[in-house]
């Protein structure tokens, strides 16, 4: 493999590496839901901050309330794990093509 290939596939590691923190600040949040933060708490207004948006877009497209559970975050990462199985494909391709 060259360096650019060496490169390309540190680049996917990053981007993959970057989804799974992404992945874990949804499962914290989710947990964080079931005790009830204070939610004038810094650290509860940035994950509530950082994750909201990817909520409204999946409830934007879906119904994610079933009998008081919300499986917005199911459906986040397993799109979100779907992303990274395809990242490390797409990635790993082209690092062995250069």
């Amino acid at each position: 493999m060259s360096d650019l290939g060496i490169m390309i596939f540190q680049l996917g590691g990053l981007f993959t590496g970057l989804i799974n923190i992404y992945i874990w600040v949804i499962i914290i949040t989710a947990f964080l839901s079931f005790v009830n933060p204070d939610p004038f708490n810094p650290i509860v207004q940035f994950l509530y901050r950082v994750t909201n948006p990817a909520y409204a877009m999946v409830r934007r497209f879906m119904k994610t309330d079933f009998g008081g559970i919300d499986i917005a975050p199911l459906v986040i990462v397993f799109g979100l794990q779907v992303v990274t199985i395809l990242l490390n494909f797409v990635f790993t391709s082209l690092a062995r093509a250069v």
